[in-house]
């Protein structure tokens, strides 16, 4: 099977090994076959397809950052042209336009392939509540999908696409992730533009993207995150500040034992332990917190006044033709005709209250780590009992949008029914790449393979798509950790990414004052000295650099791996008089033997 990632196919088209028409090809045999997992609502033709490809002809691969990337979209978000069902048929409309985040894909060089099956009305966790047939898991086709955003997500997992777009209002852009191998990203709130989405709750729903790998997640935000004014619940991604994806130790919130949830699942508390230890592997520390507020939180979605949102979506049809609409989505509907717009302040009330209360968690933690859900049904046992088991579904997921928090669910392994299980990771809003990062380096831990196909997990090179916001600068004197001025960094949010050393390129001074090093790079003789990488908030570095006095100052120090940072050096004037202690090879060998 041809590797579907992006990386991979882009690996390919910048070696000139394929072109997007042959890619076309080789799909359409796969994407023209019987669709018995319930995939696809509106696939497109052939020649439409080609015509995609055709179009690129005269682009080049390294002009695109999506030149000739498949993909798939959920029926609720419009391409231009196709119907758009939300999974009714009876409510179906033709678009003139794509959605927004539809266009800047096609834009970036990305061919959609089709519209895919969903919950109807994007109202479900689990994909059997479609009247184009309950669509069936990549593993097992006993087995539930997850949704609503159920055709993305097993489209993917089968290899038929390389991304596609779901959307999440409780959970639909993270459950079928689980539930099939997938990275599925909920991205902070309003960083993708919902013009040209059908709404559920239109003040919490969310595009989201799943994907085989955090990498292409990771490249698929950095092109749809495109500021849409025209969205009035759309906001720019913000700089995310410091990587905790990327440092050498972080702090991670699990919740307390008597809060986890299995749903009498055998498998999964195991294999819940097993990333928690994995994040540990990576130099996490965990921190036991209370999931409580964030479940009352999450009742407000369905229990509380929000459900009216997704009654004010459709009431107009769901009126005139309740019959057509599927009866678990019809009951939960048409409970929004309930509250009262007392009961919508009193709910906006108990959610600021809560969020307080929420907020708190994250003077403690970079990010909390839940299973993505407990368990996992089969499609007969969710049409058996579908509001109950739907709800097990979004223990862990209701509350997000709510909070206004970003996530990301990532593969941690299988259940002993070789079904895979996840695990998600959460931060607040504009923690994106830094969440992407960390997924990355899970699955690299994990390995394995990519979705439900047999091509094995890539290598996931360190990318930076997203805007950080951040300054990393290397200290090698008394900045350092538990040093006098390492104050100077830590008042200004400054985090440690990483203890390394230099290239072996340096010499190493006591300058005269017997306070402070200085760093000389030479043509010969050079050496690694110790050092550390502090990462703050580009605001804060011009104050930082005011007050280092001469003959230091920052310039650019080069790394043991190569790399270049901004960094402590000193003028050659400086070490006039001062001792050369490079044989020392860092600042705490030499203060300790000074001492002795």
């Amino acid at each position: 099977m041809l590797d579907m990632t992006i990386a991979g196919l882009r690996q390919q088209y910048l070696g000139e090994k394929l072109t997007p028409l042959e890619l076309i090809e080789q799909l359409l045999p796969r994407l023209e076959a019987e669709d018995s997992h319930h995939i696809w609502i509106h696939r497109l033709d052939a020649d439409t397809l080609r015509g995609y490809a055709r179009a690129l002809a005269d682009r080049r691969a390294e002009e695109l950052p999506l030149y000739g990337i498949p993909f798939a979209i959920k029926d609720n978000i419009d391409l231009a042209g196709v119907p758009t069902t939300a999974a009714c048929p009876e409510f179906a409309y033709t678009p003139a336009e794509s959605a927004h985040v539809v266009q800047k894909l096609i834009e970036a060089g990305a061919i959609p392939l089709g519209k895919t099956n969903l919950d109807q009305f994007a109202t479900g966790l689990n994909g059997t509540r479609s009247p184009y047939g309950a669509c069936r898991n990549s593993f097992n086709p006993d087995y539930i999908s997850g949704g609503s955003s159920s055709g993305s997500s097993v489209a993917v997992a089968l290899g038929l696409a390389s991304f596609s777009l779901g959307t999440d209002t409780a959970g639909s852009g993270r459950v079928p992730a689980s539930f099939n191998n997938l990275v599925g990203h909920k991205p902070t709130c309003g960083a993708l533009s919902t013009r040209g989405v059908v709404p559920a709750c239109r003040s919490l729903d969310q595009v989201s993207i799943f994907a085989l790998t955090a990498n292409d997640v990771e490249t698929v935000l950095a092109v749809a995150a495109d500021y849409d004014a025209a969205d009035p619940y759309a906001r720019p991604l913000a700089a995310y500040g410091f990587d905790f994806g990327r440092a050498a130790s972080f702090r991670f919130g699990v919740p307390r034992e008597q809060d986890l949830a299995f749903f009498d699942n055998p498998d999964t508390p195991v294999l819940f332990r097993q990333a928690v230890e994995r994040l540990q592997a990576l130099g996490g520390t965990p921190v036991e917190f209370d999931l409580q507020p964030f479940l009352e939180t999450a009742r407000l979605l369905y229990d509380g006044p929000w459900v009216a949102e997704r009654y004010q979506a459709i009431h107009s049809f769901i009126e005139a033709q309740p019959e057509v609409v599927f009866p678990p989505t019809r009951e939960i509907t048409l409970k929004g005709k309930l509250p009262s717009a007392a009961d919508a302040f009193a709910g906006q009330y108990r959610l600021k209250e809560l969020g307080q209360v929420c907020g708190r968690v994250w003077q403690e933690v970079d990010f909390l780590v839940t299973p993505t859900a407990g368990t996992i049904y089969t499609v007969a046992e969710m049409q058996a009992d579908p509001i109950r088991l739907n709800s097990n579904l979004g223990y862990y997921t209701n509350f997000m949008n709510l909070l206004d928090l970003a996530a990301t669910a990532v593969p941690t392994g299988y259940m002993s029914n070789g079904l895979p299980f996840g695990v998600t990771l959460v931060a607040q809003a504009h923690q994106d790449a830094p969440l992407l990062h960390l997924s990355a380096r899970m699955q690299q831990l994990l390995g394995g393979k990519v979705g439900a196909t047999d091509i094995p997990l890539p290598e996931q090179p360190a990318q930076n798509l997203l805007p950080a916001g951040q300054l990393r600068v290397a200290v090698v004197g008394a900045h350092l950790s538990g040093l006098p001025l390492n104050s100077q960094l830590t008042s200004r949010k400054g985090r440690l990414v990483a203890a390394t050393k230099t290239a072996p390129l340096y010499r190493f001074y006591a300058l005269s004052d017997g306070k402070r090093p200085g760093l000389i790079r030479v043509e010969q003789g050079g050496v690694s000295v110790d050092c550390e990488v502090w990462e703050l908030p580009a605001s804060e570095f011009g104050s930082f650099v005011a007050g280092i006095p001469a003959p230091l100052g920052i310039g650019q120090v080069e790394l043991a791996d190569g790399s270049r940072v901004c960094g402590f050096i000193c003028e050659p004037i400086g070490v006039e008089g001062a001792r050369d202690i490079s044989e020392y090879g860092g600042w705490r060998a030499w203060l300790a033997a000074r001492d002795l």
